[in-house]
């Protein structure tokens, strides 16, 4: 039986549950290992997405889908089961990441556009076959005020590279993602919460222009923003700030007709990822569901109780189940303090 888009996206959205962004390139899960003291080969990056994958609890109750990178997508588990086949029968949706990379951008010193459209649309439907159902491409949108950053140029070729790619999805049957992600962490990240907003504001906007002139339908995709919050380095403020600002920019700008919200944690801290979505949830009044869509927020508990050694899956696996757990009732908004420190 076929799936429509919009069945495959609600089933992203499942309540209580969220996305494991699993889709760490090869260079960037070096960076994850190097933390740990473990080889970037490709045995032990098996061997580490298996101890996520076969997290039963985590797997069949917090998460709703799961990013791969292409290698990831075609491996099995030691016991020879496909991964897409692992996570289809938890009940979660297997997606891939799809997008080349940022590149800098000719003639905008300072900025980036995603590359990675030439040859799409057979890798889509060589994922499709795969077991792909979904697929992510991420925008970056650096700021930098005081080198007049970012430039519309800049936000303009994302959103129409974004939009590109979201058709090119929904011809072969795969849920977009659409990730305009606005950065705020690096060593230039001093902007306060009002930068973020604007910016924020001002990439949304010209992203659904871009939609609606490709003629994406908005109910067969996920939108994967940056939550609006001050720069890393910049004038911090309070979780119910970052939860109200966030909330009044996406009624702003996202269509009512997008089904799902499911944020990037971006350099956050894993609990205050965390809190911010609780807060959000607990908020309400917006017309689309809030989820967690989270890498590193989700994974460096695990990842650090693992550290490369069988006889430490276990406590990999129940790391990764109560970043999981936690998620998932701040994505139902039931998520305390309290909560945390009892499961600690």
């Amino acid at each position: 039986m076929s799936e429509t888009l919009q069945e495959i996206a609600a089933a992203m959205m499942a309540d209580g549950q969220g996305i494991l962004a699993a889709d760490e390139s090869t260079g960037t899960i070096k960076k994850r290992f190097d933390s740990i003291g473990v080889e970037n080969v490709e045995a032990n990056r098996q061997a580490y997405r298996e101890m996520l994958f076969t997290a039963e609890e985590a797997m069949t109750k917090y998460i709703s889908g799961v990013i791969l990178f292409d290698e990831t997508l075609r491996q099995s588990t030691l016991d020879g089961r496909r991964f897409a086949d692992v996570i289809k029968a938890a009940g979660a949706v297997p997606g891939i990441k799809v997008d080349a990379g940022a590149k800098p951008m000719a003639g905008f010193p300072g900025e980036k556009v995603t590359e990675g459209l030439d040859g799409l649309r057979e890798r889509l439907q060589e994922y499709y076959k795969l077991g792909a159902r979904f697929a992510k491409w991420r925008a970056v949108i650096d700021i930098l005020p005081s080198e007049g950053l970012p430039t519309i140029g800049a936000i303009s070729a994302n959103a129409h590279a974004l939009a590109r790619y979201a058709a090119l999805c929904q011809e072969n049957g795969i849920v977009p993602i659409v990730e305009p992600e606005v950065i705020m962490d690096g060593p230039n990240s001093h902007h306060d919460i009002d930068t973020n907003y604007k910016v924020t504001e001002d990439t949304l906007n010209i992203v659904f222009d871009e939609l609606y002139k490709l003629r994406v339908d908005l109910t067969g995709m996920i939108l994967k923003p940056n939550m609006v919050v001050p720069g890393q380095n910049g004038p911090q403020v309070s979780p119910q700030e970052v939860a109200e600002r966030t909330i009044a920019c996406l009624k702003a700008t996202v269509p009512a007709a997008v089904p799902g919200i499911a944020y990037l944690s971006g350099g956050q801290s894993d609990e205050l990822a965390t809190e911010h979505l609780a807060i959000m949830n607990k908020i309400g009044g917006f017309p689309w569901k809030m989820t967690f869509s989270y890498g590193r927020a989700l994974q460096a508990a695990a990842l650090s109780a693992w550290g490369g050694k069988k006889e430490n899956v276990a406590a990999g696996q129940a790391a990764f189940t109560h970043r999981a757990k936690m998620n998932g009732m701040a994505a139902l908004g039931t998520w305390s303090a309290e909560d945390e420190r009892e499961a600690a």
